[in-house]
């Protein structure tokens, strides 16, 4: 298939692997988040953690969902894509 299309879908998952692995860091070092990068991770992040949210059961204060998330794009989501975009 296209490498253009092929390249755009890698650095796409890759790019959701370090907005959610950066809210996580972010949540640790500023949990009431009131820096500038906070609000960005979240718009770039809650589309994705909102519904993994929605199944996931409640951990007290631990919020698992970046973990599932980033093992679906990983485990599931990426093998798939890159069956789907090569030949």
């Amino acid at each position: 298939m296209n490498p253009l299309l092929n390249n755009f879908v890698f650095f796409l998952i890759q790019a959701l692997n370090i907005a959610i692995l950066g809210r996580v860091i972010m949540s640790w070092i500023s949990p009431s988040g009131n820096d500038p990068v906070t609000p960005i991770l979240h718009q770039i992040t809650e589309p994705i953690l909102a519904p993994i949210r929605r199944f996931m059961p409640q951990f007290g204060m631990l919020d698992l969902t970046p973990m599932v998330a980033l093992l679906l794009l990983n485990l599931i989501i990426w093998p798939l894509l890159r069956r789907i975009l090569l030949p």
